[in-house]
């Protein structure tokens, strides 16, 4: 045979597309090519795979005068990364006949070491995906990579040590897998994954029983958990801002196994997948020098930033006024629509982005601002600089803004106590979050959450006692609400009412929502 086809996948934005690995072997001087876009990892796999297949005992391609063609198709894909060795180098020996076996219904990926050794690579939970739902019945990925590729049933999942051992696995009649484990001749399928196993493993590192008093605090959090509310915390240095913020994790409803899915395969993709699979709710918490491409993704390609990485978690955001103007100002979208649209010459994409934000600041940069026996060394000037940082709008979209004062000194010396405040929270957030689903099947509503009603739906979805709807009019007459501050006071009363159990918002729900409108920085 002087030609061979094999498959594998590439991951362009959040999608896994299929590729198709052709082998073409003519008589000639030696030569070796790779075409169909390929980046520069991709390009030095002529010299990996040539390496890898000498030193699992075949002939290297580099000792024969054979010209030698490795196409992927589509060619209108830019192919990126190192996934591709494992395929050429079984393509390569399909081609030249040194071995034999039937390569449809399998999908091969992983990065070929020099002495044939399989490493791992990134966004083999899309490639199981696509796999499964093209009808490949196997597919073979790096051993570390194969308990990721498994938490999709329906596909048998091989993972790989050695080159070696996928041609004693697959070459029945060639025993040419010299180096191959006696134990390796034949690979088996690793087991699927359990959601029990999984929901077994997952714990949080932070929670509401950690943090000493703030109960302010913790009620703000409980009603941002409960309807997708964002929020913000501020106050002086070393008040518990950042616990608070990590702990908001803990709170918030399990991930369903399809949401489980969903966040790992993102990060998967972006190669910042440290676990399994992520079982909890993601916290991401950039520092505030990161740049604009880091937090909203970006590059020629575009791939996702730290937006789309908190997906169905929080996005935490501590010093936020340190962060650049541009930075602070590209939240406008994905805190309104919960989806991140970027452009670029190559390639437009939209990514997922739905997650909860948590705003961390102080009262000015000293953060000693109207702090009782504090000086407050800033400048009139550098104080405005830090509040301008905060536009209207992006001021405007955030719900709750809560004070998070200093806590007694004894309070914080008495430790752990086992209060179960985080389980009760919980069972409180998913209570509500029960009311607003139930509610929003009844009236036919596709929203999930009170913080993502439409605003043609917000009649039906959030009715108000009347007394309610007088207080909240004369309030947005006195405090000049905008159109938005307006409906997401609504949205944020609604939450409040889930969580009391009320059918209606009363008096007390609106007067609790109004008081955490922003009362410190300007929205002019």
């Amino acid at each position: 045979m002087k030609f061979a086809k094999v498959y594998s996948a590439q991951n362009h934005l959040l999608k896994a597309h299929l590729i198709t690995i052709e082998i073409d072997l003519s008589n000639g001087l030696h030569s070796f090519s790779v075409v169909g876009l390929p980046d520069k990892a991709v390009e030095e796999s002529r010299d990996r795979v040539s390496a890898a297949v000498k030193n699992s005992g075949f002939k290297s391609p580099k000792q024969t005068n054979t010209k030698i063609v490795v196409s992927l198709a589509p060619a209108d894909i830019k192919k990126e990364g190192p996934s591709f060795d494992l395929p050429i180098a079984l393509g390569y020996l399909l081609a030249s006949g040194e071995i034999d076996f039937d390569t449809e219904g399998r999908m091969f990926a992983g990065e070929l070491a020099l002495d044939g050794a399989v490493r791992p690579i990134r966004g083999v939970l899309s490639y199981a995906r696509l796999a499964r739902d093209m009808g490949f019945v196997e597919i073979y990925v790096p051993r570390e990579n194969a308990e990721e590729a498994a938490l999709i049933d329906g596909i048998a999942v091989f993972g790989v040590r050695k080159f070696s051992d996928v041609i004693a696995h697959l070459d029945r009649k060639n025993k040419n897998g010299a180096g191959a484990d006696i134990a390796e001749m034949n690979l088996s399928p690793v087991p699927t994954v359990s959601f029990e196993k999984i929901m077994r493993k997952s714990q949080y590192p932070t929670d509401l029983d950690d943090i000493a008093g703030q109960e302010t605090a913790k009620r703000g959090l409980v009603i941002a958990a409960a309807g997708g509310h964002n929020i913000a915390l501020y106050g002086p240095p070393g008040t518990g801002k950042t616990m608070l913020a990590r702990a908001l994790s803990s709170i918030l409803p399990p991930l369903t196994f399809r949401e489980m899915l969903e966040v790992t395969e993102i990060h998967s993709v972006a190669g910042c997948l440290e676990e399994t699979i992520i079982s909890r709710p993601p916290v991401r918490s950039p520092h505030h020098t990161a740049s604009y491409a880091s937090l909203v993704g970006g590059g020629n390609i575009p791939r996702p930033g730290e937006i789309t990485l908190a997906h169905r978690g929080v996005l935490f955001l501590d010093e936020f006024p340190e962060f650049e103007e541009r930075v602070i100002e590209s939240l406008r979208q994905p805190l309104e629509d919960r989806v991140i649209s970027i452009a670029r010459v190559n390639g437009r994409a939209k990514f997922p982005a739905h997650f909860i934000l948590v705003a961390a600041l102080n009262p000015c940069p000293c953060g000693n601002r109207n702090i009782k026996d504090k000086q407050c060394i800033c400048s009139a000037r550098e104080i405005s600089a830090y509040e301008r940082k905060m536009s209207g709008p992006i001021v405007d979209r955030i719900d709750i803004w809560i004070e998070v004062s200093k806590v007694d000194y004894e309070n914080l010396l008495r430790g752990r106590v086992a209060r179960n405040e985080t389980e009760k929270a919980r069972d409180t957030v998913v209570a509500a979050r029960t009311r607003m689903r139930e509610r929003f099947d009844k009236l036919g509503i596709k929203a999930h959450l009170n913080s993502a009603i439409d605003h043609r739906d917000l009649a039906r979805a959030a009715l108000l006692a009347q007394s309610a709807r007088e207080i909240l009019n004369r309030a947005a007459r006195t405090h000049d609400l905008s159109g938005r501050g307006y409906h997401r006071v609504i949205k944020l009363a609604r939450t409040i009412a889930d969580i009391e159990n009320s059918e209606k918002i009363e008096e007390p729900h609106i007067l609790e929502a109004l008081q955490y409108r922003q009362k410190h920085f300007k929205t002019d």
